[in-house]
């Protein structure tokens, strides 16, 4: 169904619709992380990251040609780790469903306990695509996720103090 949808998508245009809709609207600089968001939130609804790869790369790709080329990369970047992470947080994924049968919990258990280390990586990528949209450098997306990466884990070091004294 999936690829049905990005079928139709591809030649309905969509991509370069939504590129037109973008242009004057939303700040290039916001698409990556936009792009991102969107993905992650298409595959944890519909639970499959290889369906929301064929539904959000010929829009990302669209609009990365109709506003910004030098982007592309970027663009379709954010919509694989996009969704890869909403089909790991997702309760319907067959990922998720085996990930917890394997492990011999409820799955709903096993989201529960996987959420809060995925919303954290989600966070930092977030950040991570909002400094390469401005800068368009991938250097600076780096050093900006490896310094939110490094400010997570102090935030959690002294959260993980408190509980334990």
């Amino acid at each position: 169904f999936a690829w049905t949808i990005a079928g139709v998508i591809g030649q309905l245009e969509t991509g370069k619709f939504m590129a037109s809709l973008a242009t004057g609207n939303i700040p290039f600089a916001f698409l990556p992380a936009l792009m991102f968001v969107l993905a992650g939130i298409t595959a944890f609804s519909t639970g499959t990251s290889w369906g929301t790869f064929g539904i959000m790369l010929p829009i990302a790709a669209d609009m990365a040609m109709g506003s910004h080329t030098g982007m592309m990369l970027p663009m379709l970047a954010s919509v694989l780790a996009g969704a890869v992470f909403g089909d790991h947080c997702s309760p319907i994924s067959d990922t998720t469903i085996l990930s917890s049968t394997g492990a011999s919990c409820h799955h709903i258990d096993h989201v529960v306990t996987q959420l809060p280390y995925a919303l954290i990586a989600a966070f930092i990528s977030l950040v991570g695509y909002v400094a390469l949209g401005f800068t368009e450098s991938v250097v600076a997306g780096l050093v900006a996720c490896s310094v939110a990466f490094v400010i997570s884990i102090i935030v959690l070091k002294i959260k993980s103090k408190g509980t334990i004294s």
